[in-house]
């Protein structure tokens, strides 16, 4: 199926989240959504478990998340009835952490491409592969990192997928006023070691 990316964003450019939601489903092409399960996820997940539980959602587990995280995925996952469909890597965190020496930092450019590559880009190169979707429902937003504000709330990535972003020009206050009106669980503490700080890519909205 054929998309005019500018035709369509023109469209979606004043839509409510749930109306660009829907606008994707309406598509009738095979979808995934993804998820961190990181301090808002929530927000994405209700949002289009509320149009439709069947969309499968994929998490990419890398093994170094905190409790936290693991407490409210749980929780989203029974309260939401989500289609879940988990990835990992196939080393486990404490043989790499004693191959690696831990878990590299971004100032060791290359071993740290490579943890990310083993532990995130991996598995989920495996979900695509899986999946096969043709449309992916993301949560990224454009003030998030410099790479995404040049993207739109739907653009192609390059292995060919429609992504579509229902969240994109939301703001960190949209997102709490969200998560505070449905009475969404929050995970306070939550830190994803291939991205480290906040503004950089981990590389699934990067990579080919």
């Amino acid at each position: 199926m054929t998309i005019d990316l500018d035709s369509v964003n023109l469209q979606l450019r004043d839509a409510s989240a749930d109306t660009i939601v829907r606008w994707a489903l309406e598509q009738d092409l095979p979808t995934m959504a993804t998820t961190s399960f990181g301090r808002n996820a929530a927000v994405m997940l209700h949002l289009v478990s509320r149009v439709d539980t069947r969309v499968p959602t994929v998490w990419v587990d890398t093994g170094y998340n905190l409790r936290d995280t693991y407490i409210v995925a749980e929780r989203l996952i029974n309260d939401l009835q989500l289609n879940m469909h988990i990835y990992g890597p196939e080393m486990t965190s404490e043989r790499r952490n004693a191959i690696m020496g831990g878990v590299p930092t971004i100032e060791d450019e290359e071993l740290h491409q490579e943890f990310t590559r083993q532990v995130k880009l991996e598995p989920f190169a495996k979900a695509i592969a899986d999946l096969q979707p043709e449309l992916w429902l993301t949560g990224i937003r454009r003030e998030e990192t410099e790479h995404r504000q040049g993207l739109d709330i739907v653009s192609r990535d390059a292995r060919g997928i429609v992504k579509v972003a229902p969240i994109f020009n939301w703001t960190e206050q949209d997102l709490d006023d969200y998560m505070e009106q449905h009475q969404l669980p929050t995970c306070r503490h939550y830190f994803d070691p291939t991205k480290v700080h906040d503004g950089r890519e981990c590389g699934l909205h990067t990579a080919a």
